[in-house]
């Protein structure tokens, strides 16, 4: 669930593990923040609004019930006509409208049917909320991104720890002294791609909780990701820890140089990287 800002309004967007739906409450609330419910019920009512929400309904639910949707299109325009999301559902099977009780309770309907709702209420109201519904959908994708690198970077991590247990730890050692054979190949690889260890990185950003990977980019996380296992490769071939650091740190050269070109290229065709 998240909360975009629109033309001073906050619209509720909750992210389904398929489509967004939007509060249609929180957009009505635009109009009139005492009767939302009110505003609702007389955009249901409308009869262009019964043919949109049904063509919506065959286009994207096999269950929908075609039959009593034929019953409610007869209906709309009369002035006895009163339809409410929950009647909506409960007659036609519907999925795209639905109403929530609760802390965020409310009506809401998928992206497609909120953006509708929001031109009846406002054209230039939808237009803004395309706009902040756009830019918190690229901002999931880029959290996205930097989470599945992050994730990359994690699991390597236990691939290059499982071959210093295996091939650099000796039977016997204290667990201080197997600490600092973990901590010696983790600035090992803080060596070869970022010039300096991790003590060093905390002696110039004394006021930084993080640590020197908290700080990396995406296109650091990923020579990061990739340097473990190869780190890993190097261990278990049973290289010189010196070679290895030269190995590593031409490879993190080349491979920085890869990706930096690439995320210029991106920016380049207005793709964010």
């Amino acid at each position: 669930m998240a909360k975009i800002e629109v033309k001073g309004t906050s619209v509720t967007v909750v992210s389904g593990d398929v489509d967004d739906y939007i509060s249609l409450t929180d957009i009505a609330r635009y109009k009139d923040s005492e009767r939302t419910d009110y505003i609702i019920q007389n955009w249901l009512r409308n009869r262009n609004t019964i043919e949109f929400l049904g063509i919506w309904e065959q286009l994207n639910n096999p269950d929908f019930n075609p039959i009593e949707f034929d019953g409610i299109r007869r209906q709309a325009g009369l002035n006895s006509f009163v339809l409410t999301a929950k009647r909506w559902n409960e007659s036609t099977g519907a999925v795209g409208i639905t109403s929530k009780a609760g802390r965020y309770g409310g009506t809401y309907a998928h992206k497609d049917i909120a953006f509708e709702f929001a031109s009846w209420v406002s054209v230039e109201f939808k237009l803004y909320l395309i706009k902040e519904f756009q830019r918190l959908k690229e901002t999931e994708r880029e959290q996205l991104g930097w989470d599945i690198r992050r994730n990359l970077t994690k699991i390597n991590y236990r691939i290059h720890t499982d071959a210093i247990k295996t091939q650099l730890i000796p039977p016997q050692l204290t667990a201080q002294q197997t600490c600092l054979i973990y901590a010696s190949e983790a600035d090992l690889l803080n060596m070869a791609l970022f010039g300096k260890t991790a003590a060093q990185w905390r002696d110039e950003n004394p006021g930084n909780k993080g640590n020197i990977r908290d700080e990396a980019n995406a296109a650091q996380l990923v020579c990061l990701a990739n340097l473990e296992t190869l780190n890993a490769h190097f261990i278990h071939q049973g290289l010189a820890q010196t070679e290895r650091l030269a190995l590593l740190n031409q490879t993190a050269i080349v491979q920085m140089k890869l990706l930096l070109a690439d995320v210029g290229v991106q920016r380049l065709q207005g793709k964010q990287p």
